[in-house]
Order: structure tokens, then sequence, then C-alpha cells
């Protein structure tokens, strides 16, 4: 068996994840392959390395920090999020990030990006040890919120653009088993949004990811339907939230995203005796 685990992006929102991987860390049930989507994989890392309680202590701590997002940074730096303190002074100094345990992580990680040229989907390997985290950036780059992020000699956006729930990708690796999961209720349908036509009109130069936009609320209700079948068949084992409270992808308030923390902890308990049998576990 190989198991593969697929982790929805939605920034704030996939603190709701962040609960599940400690319960999964709880459990000791760990992926031969991970694929994370934005904060997906900026959050999925440290359910990799194993430090359970990480992320919430960031959450907790950091993520009402005026030097952690906001308009200002927007404006100043033309990034929402305040990059070199979310990416590199609180995982090298505040809130240490076990590379070392990261490194000895036996399975494959990956990253899902969006090339800026051809607006496709790109499946990128995370470096084991990069203390600027450049390819999770990438991963996490949403459109007007972020300038798009070099790796290599390409240009990338956030990875929700091309492929919101590359689970499919995991399957591709040769995962016969796979849990994902996600950060919207299992009833949501996406609509096209006012930042959606912002960015069609921010994008205009590269017609690719014009395209990605405008299709994008059809090409995510269809992964999901595709998704849930696949989910009522026993072919992958979803997790999601019931609620979201509400939630938005910039919330920082540390109460309310520990409530959402608190709801994946608990939903992954409360699915943990179906997904040991879905594993084969009992």
């Amino acid at each position: 068996m190989k198991l593969g685990i697929t982790m929805e992006g939605g920034a704030s929102r996939t603190v709701f994840s962040c609960g599940v991987a400690d319960a999964f860390l709880e459990e000791g049930i760990m992926p031969d392959y991970f694929i994370g989507v934005s904060a997906g994989i900026a959050y999925g890392v440290s359910y990799l390395s194993g430090q359970k309680g990480r992320n919430l202590t960031i959450i907790q701590k950091y993520m009402n920090d005026k030097r952690y997002m906001g308009v200002h940074h927007l404006l100043k730096n033309r990034n929402f999020y305040n990059i070199p303190f979310v990416f590199e002074e609180i995982p090298n100094k505040l809130e240490a990030f076990d590379f070392e345990a990261f490194a000895a992580f036996p399975g494959k990680v990956e990253a899902c990006v969006t090339n800026i040229h051809t607006g496709k989907a790109e499946y990128l390997e995370v470096p084991r040890k990069d203390e600027k985290f450049q390819v999770l950036v990438a991963s996490c780059a949403l459109p007007i919120l972020f300038q798009p992020v070099k790796v290599g000699r390409r240009y990338y956006l956030d990875g929700g653009v091309s492929d919101s729930i590359p689970y499919k990708h995991a399957i591709e690796e040769g995962c016969d088993k796979n849990i994902v999961i996600l950060t919207r209720e299992r009833g949501y349908v996406k609509k096209s949004e006012r930042a959606g036509k912002i960015s069609i009109k921010l994008y205009k130069k590269y017609p690719h990811i014009v395209e990605d936009l405008k299709t994008r609320p059809e090409r995510y209700n269809d992964c999901m339907k595709e998704l849930l079948e696949k989910e009522k068949a026993g072919e992958v084992f979803v997790i999601a939230p019931e609620t979201t409270y509400g939630i938005g992808r910039t919330e920082s308030n540390p109460d309310r995203l520990t409530m959402l923390y608190e709801e994946g902890y608990q939903q992954a308990k409360r699915q943990m005796a179906d997904l040991k049998r879905y594993l084969g576990r009992e």
C-alpha cells in the first residue's frame, strides 16, 4: 500500500487542516507521498517534520501580529503577507522549523504551483533544506495578494489557480490509498469572485492565467463533484469541515482561528475509526 495525502489551500481557513494533521500525528498516520497547495503545503511541512502544535502556536502568536500580514505590506512591498517574516524569521528564529526531521521524512513531498506563462499546474518537489522556503512561497502566491515568485528560471502563482485539489496527481504518483483534506464544507459551491475579475485585468499580459481565473469556479466545482463520487465509491477518504465559521482567507483573530483548528482536530478524531478501516489498520 502506498498512502498519499493531499491538502487543499485556503489561506487562513487551512488552520482546519492543522488540527487534522495534529490528530494524525497522535495516531501515527504519515504518508508515503504528500502534496499540498498554497497554505496546504506551507502548514503541511510542520506535519511532515512531526512538530505537533507548531502551527497552532504560530496561529495564536503571530497571525494577528502586524508583522505577519496586512494591507500596509501590500502597499509597501506588493505582497499582503510579509514574506521575510512569515517564511524566514518565524521558521528560522521565532518558532524553529525542524529541518533535520523534515530531511529525514522518507516520503516524497511536492507543492502544486501554477506556471504564469502556461497557466498549467506544475508539481515541484519541496527542498528539504531551504531557509527561505521559496517553493512554498510560490505555491502560496495568491493573485493580487502576492507578486509572482521565481523558482529556477520560471515564475509561478498559487497552485490553486490551476489545480485546487491535486489528489489526481497523488494517484498518478502511484498512491492506491488517498486521504484528501479539504478546507471547505462538502456542500460548498465556488462562484465567481470580485477579486477574480480584478485579477483578470491585472494579468492580461498572461492570457493562460486569465483563462484559468475565468474557469476556476467551474473547474473547482467539477473537481469536488468527482472527488465526492470517489469518496462514495470508497476510492478516497475525505476529511472536510462541517463548518468554517465564516472564516475568510485573511482572518487573523486568534480565537476564531483556534476554533477552526479545533474543528479540524475533532473532525479527524470523529472519522478516525473509519479512516483506520480504510487504511486496513483495524
